[in-house]
């Protein structure tokens, strides 16, 4: 579309960026039939087009509101428009570029700032946020109902990892919140990829990605994050680690975009291409491998191993998964945990409109807890269609905003393939 920046907005970091993006756009408005806030509230400024609109009157010079700021927030950033859009927009940099501008010209309420900043100062920080989740379990039975909900139940134990023992060595990203609310997903991977031959090095200076600071516009400090993971993994990149492994979806999205975020960076550029390149997702590394060395096993007692304790027996032996969008939409991996699950015997239920987003999107949850809830009810109503003994997904966020429902269980699909090892 036709676009004239102001004098002002010539002047940003990444004007030329944003120029780029904007004239990419033909505003045909097939995204907007993906959208998943377009879909729930039908109004044109809660979809792709018309937020691009709304970030290219800010950037042409007009006026902006807090209606403006209304609209940029309630987008998931799911990327499902990326996905169908003909004209190839990448539509996220644009989100990222003017959330950016707009933080700077419109002050936040009181209200607001404090939970931002609040999930900036738990999130990232692991000890932090295991330390209150320990509190809210504990106080669960004193607080509201709506408010106890919320608070995710415990996650299976975490199993010993075994030492690294092969010729072959990755590192793998532990998480924020993952550790802390399901605390056998990694050292689940690091056993099956183990049974693979492949060794899990540590680096434990590497700390969270980066991604909640970033996307909750405080993007310096979410850089200042990604270039402190570079420090910490470089040594094990340059001893010859073949991957560093992400075994939530989120992240492995975000760690993936360090070389195109940091390119600009004459100290970083290319360490963080190069950290970009060896990001992996858990199942692209399966995938590759000989997976009929794992002899897997799948029956009613993986199943029930991977089912919380509290569970019923269930008859129905079939799973179903949720692709995370990050999975699908931004590192374009769409089917390929469904294929390695086939792989190993896992019978798969069908789901309606995969594509669609379960409302997590990183913070999404508590910013937008109303919009969150009913995205949640109706993936939970789509996964659940097939009924299933057992959701998994590949996001540790989509795995507690759609456990919290308290419906069907849902586990990361790693901890269901270890599961089903003799």
């Amino acid at each position: 579309m036709q676009t004239n920046l102001s004098d002002a907005a010539q002047t940003l970091a990444r004007a030329d960026e944003a120029e780029q993006i904007l004239r990419s756009c033909v505003h045909c408005g097939f995204c907007n039939a993906t959208c998943p806030t377009y879909q729930l509230l039908g109004n044109e400024l809660d979809g792709p087009r018309g937020r691009i609109y709304l970030i290219k009157q800010m950037l042409e010079g007009e006026p902006v509101t807090r209606k403006t700021q209304l609209h940029l927030d309630r987008c998931l950033t799911c990327r499902n428009c990326e996905t169908t859009c003909p004209s190839g927009v990448t539509y996220h940099a644009l989100l990222d570029i003017g959330r950016a501008e707009l933080e700077r010209r419109i002050r936040r309420p009181a209200s607001e700032r404090l939970l931002r900043e609040g999930l900036r100062r738990v999130i990232p920080h692991p000890a932090v946020f295991d330390a209150l989740l320990r509190t809210g379990r504990t106080l669960r039975p004193f607080l509201p109902a709506a408010l106890g909900r919320k608070i995710p139940r415990r996650g299976a134990r975490a199993k010993t990892r075994p030492a690294p023992r092969h010729p072959r060595n990755m590192l793998m990203l532990e998480g924020c919140v993952q550790p802390a609310l399901s605390p056998n997903t990694n050292a689940a991977a690091a056993r099956v990829l183990d049974r693979l031959g492949i060794g899990i090095v540590n680096a434990g200076r590497a700390g969270c990605c980066g991604a909640t600071d970033y996307h909750l516009n405080a993007q310096e400090a979410g850089l200042a994050r990604a270039r402190r993971n570079i420090d910490a993994w470089w040594p094990a990149i340059e001893a010859g680690a073949e991957a560093i492994v992400q075994t939530a979806s989120g992240c492995g999205a975000f760690v993936k975009e360090y070389g195109k975020l940091l390119r600009d960076d004459p100290r970083y550029a290319s360490k963080a291409q190069r950290v970009s390149e060896l990001a992996r997702d858990l199942v692209e590394i399966l995938a590759e491998e000989p997976l009929e060395r794992l002899q897997a096993e799948p029956s009613q007692a993986t199943l029930q191993a991977a089912l919380p304790a509290t569970s019923p027996g269930h008859a129905q032996r079939k799973i179903a998964f949720h692709c995370p969008c990050t999975l699908q939409h931004a590192q374009k991996l769409g089917g390929a945990v469904e294929s390695v699950l086939q792989r190993l015997g896992f019978d798969l239920a069908a789901v309606p409109d995969a594509h669609l987003c379960c409302g997590s999107a990183g913070t999404y949850s508590i910013t937008q807890p109303e919009l969150a809830e009913r995205l949640r009810d109706n993936r939970l109503d789509a996964l659940e269609s097939g009924r299933p003994a057992l959701i998994v997904t590949a996001n540790i966020g989509c795995q507690a905003h759609l456990d919290g429902a308290g419906r069907t269980p849902v586990r990361h699909w790693i901890e269901l393939v270890e599961a089903s090892l003799p």
